[in-house]
């Protein structure tokens, strides 16, 4: 376990290993650290993605693989500071080491958030269901009730138009009743002329009263039945939105409700991770120089030394060969038998120059 927690830690087990057990101690401590940190990420993040993806095995996966994203972030993070000989120049260094530090302290204390106020998020969710059921049953009913409430208007206009005729077609009959009783009209008892004329009337009007009925009835009908047709549109509009309202409840959901929660106890623990996130990177910071430390600046010089040397020896070989090269070139310009034989050469080059200009200029004419 020690050694795994050195390897965590990010140190050199080289050096570490010639340290003092305190000092591995504290390095261990370290990489334990970051261990049960990336630890604490994988179980959060697969908590959370299954509550998108609903696949306990997908969700297994991706969280392994963000657990050792974490786990390397961190174990880069406490591996790169190095101790100066000024605190203001150590935090200068871990400032923004501890920024990166946040943004992982509130991605892993996230998801568990949200995993340990499922219950109060859930009862959250609810209340936000039944009032987006509520809504959403408004909304479709705007949709169908201005049509609806045509229609019945319409059907009402129908019956009462039916009903105006039945009382005129009413008043018909009591007329020519009353006058075959002699009670109004001519007041004379009997079927005379008068009697036939409004009796006519009557049965013509009782003629229209029958027609009308048969026309609005159908009429009332068909727009008795576009009425149910919508009603069960409206039913089936409620019923294919219900499964959307019921599978309210991913990730992006569950922050909102959480959210509607009391602040406090998400704070504390978001407070939790932070410390547990940033503790390796404060350890680092109060402590003071340490074997481990002073034999890893060591072991840098060391190197930087090696690499100085070697990039001065270079560059005194570089000097070296230049130098011997400008020599040599400029005790060359003397030389009267290399004179002699680039003239040669030159003259040469001109003369077949002078040569192929005139084919060319022969083969054009």
């Amino acid at each position: 376990m020690k050694s795994l927690f050195l390897l965590c830690s990010g140190v050199d087990l080289d050096l570490i290993q010639n340290c003092s057990n305190g000092e591995q101690n504290k390095y261990a401590g370290i990489g334990a650290t970051v261990f049960f940190t990336a630890l604490m990420a994988t179980i959060a993040s697969s908590y959370a993605l299954y509550t998108v993806f609903n696949n306990m095995y997908t969700a297994v996966f991706f969280g392994i693989v963000w657990g050792l994203l974490i786990f390397n972030l961190d174990r880069y993070i406490v591996s790169t500071l190095r101790k100066k000989d000024s605190f203001v120049k150590e935090f200068m260094q871990a400032f923004p080491r501890l920024l990166l530090a946040v943004i992982i302290a509130v991605v892993i204390s996230k998801p568990l958030e949200l995993k340990i106020f499922e219950k109060e998020i859930n009862q959250v969710l609810l209340t936000e269901k039944n009032q987006m059921t509520l809504d959403n049953k408004n909304q479709i009913a705007a949709q169908f009730t201005p049509e609806i409430t045509k229609l019945q208007t319409e059907i009402s206009n129908l019956k009462e138009e039916i009903n105006l005729k039945e009382q005129e077609t009413n008043k018909l009959y009591e007329t020519y009743i009353s006058e075959a009783e002699g009670r109004k009209g001519t007041k004379l008892k009997g079927k005379g002329p008068v009697y036939k004329e409004k009796r006519e009337k009557h049965d013509a009007s009782l003629a229209q009263l029958s027609k009308l009925k048969k026309n609005n009835q159908e009429k009332i009908n068909a727009k008795e039945s576009e009425i149910a047709s919508l009603i069960q549109q409206q039913k089936d509009s409620e019923t294919n939105s219900q499964p959307i309202i019921a599978n309210y409840d991913g990730l992006m959901a569950r922050i909102n409700a959480l959210n509607q929660l009391p602040w406090m106890p998400s704070l504390f623990i978001f407070l939790l991770f932070l410390a547990i996130e940033t503790s390796p990177i404060f350890t680092k910071l109060i402590s003071s120089k340490s074997e481990y430390d002073y034999k890893l600046e060591n072991r840098t010089s060391e190197i930087r030394t090696w690499i100085q040397q070697k990039i001065d020896q270079r560059e005194k070989i570089m000097d070296t060969d230049t130098h011997i090269n400008t020599e040599i070139y400029n005790d060359l310009k003397s030389e009267e038998e290399l004179y002699n034989y680039k003239q040669k050469m030159a003259q040469n080059l001109m003369k077949l120059q002078a040569d192929s200009f005139f084919e060319n200029q022969k083969r054009l004419l």
